[in-house]
């Protein structure tokens, strides 16, 4: 059985989420959750639900990294905190992968603390779903993979490159897309366009077989879904990201202030009403489960910090298709037949 290590404390909901999550995932009886947390508190909220003991298990960590902390500072002050605890148990073999919906530093540190990075990846790098017009993969998925998003500032060309072939495997295992199509977000989509790093990893990309590179891609070809893989430096991704989030729901926000302001507005809100649920359903981040941290030897699913529990169980479940599709091994194979 797949046994994922799910981080009980972390999130804004704490164990209100994390409990109900694993509660429910057991009842599927497909993969089993190690919670990783306060091991009395964890079983006095489980004694508030339905569940089947034989896919969830406890494991006892006595401390906590806050979502505010400073994300070095907090691991070295809380050795004992829940995020730290449940990444040795994955390196340790007690679970197969780690989820966590708590402090994003202080997750991807203590990963680099507990786990190995691949050989070839420079960097690890924090992937994101983008809502796109187009589809693709067996699974007809509504959304490109963006990265980096956040796990290092910035990238240089080494960089960029291992993070378009992890993008790529991730992409194929994940989302059943045997052939993604790869691109280096640009100022342009001409060649000479972008940073000194953008550039030479445009050359390199250009003249590997192992990916189907097709060069740069601007903004404005996001939402249109034109690349699979979408690959930029942590901070401009994270950028990125932030303001596909804050469109999103600021088109919900508007929505609902015109049904309430006008009958006119909410009869044309009605004939709308399908094209806006569909909308919503692409947008919606809750049913991606999170951002995987790509280039370590072991699966981490980083949930957003707003999950609830269906976000999180979703998350859960990205892992273990993770686990179950070798991932890892993947990656490893695709940046070893890169390397010249």
């Amino acid at each position: 059985m797949i046994t994922i290590a799910l981080d009980a404390m972390g999130g804004d909901h704490g164990l209100e989420a994390t409990v109900s999550a694993a509660a429910r995932l057991s009842l599927d009886r497909r993969v089993g959750v190690l919670l990783v947390g306060d091991a009395p508190a964890i079983g006095q909220s489980l004694r508030r639900h339905r569940y089947d003991a034989s896919y969830v298990s406890v494991h006892h960590a006595a401390d906590v990294v806050g979502m505010a902390e400073k994300p070095r500072e907090a691991l070295d002050a809380h050795p004992e905190a829940s995020i730290l605890v449940a990444a040795r148990l994955v390196a340790e073999g007690h679970a197969d992968a780690l989820v966590s919906a708590g402090n994003t530093g202080a997750s991807v540190l203590a990963c680099a603390r507990h786990f190995k990075k691949i050989p070839g990846v420079p960097r690890t790098a924090l992937a994101a779903v983008v809502p796109t017009e187009q589809r693709r993969g067996e699974l007809d998925d509504p959304f490109s993979l963006l990265l980096d998003v956040g796990a290092t500032l910035g990238a240089d060309a080494d960089a960029l490159v291992a993070f378009a072939h992890m993008g790529a495997a991730y992409s194929a295992r994940i989302s059943r897309n045997p052939r993604p199509r790869v691109a280096l977000l640009s100022n342009g989509a001409e060649p000479y366009k972008g940073t000194a790093a953008i550039v030479e990893a445009h050359q390199r990309l250009l003249n590997d077989p192992h990916l189907d590179f097709i060069g740069n891609v601007e903004g404005v070809d996001l939402p249109r879904g034109t690349a699979d893989v979408v690959v930029t430096d942590g901070f401009t991704g994270n950028v990125v990201l932030k303001m596909i989030e804050g469109i999103s729901e600021t088109v919900m926000d508007l929505a609902r202030f015109a049904y309430r302001s006008k009958l006119a507005w909410r009869a044309g809100l009605f004939m709308l009403g399908g094209g806006i649920k569909q909308l919503k359903q692409i947008t919606d981040w809750q049913q991606y489960g999170g951002a995987p941290i790509l280039g370590f030897d072991r699966p981490f699913i980083k949930a957003h910090g707003r999950s609830g529990p269906r976000a999180l169980g979703n998350a859960v479940k990205v892992a273990a298709k993770a686990v179950r599709s070798d991932l890892c091994a993947e990656i490893a194979r695709t940046l070893a037949e890169a390397r010249p």
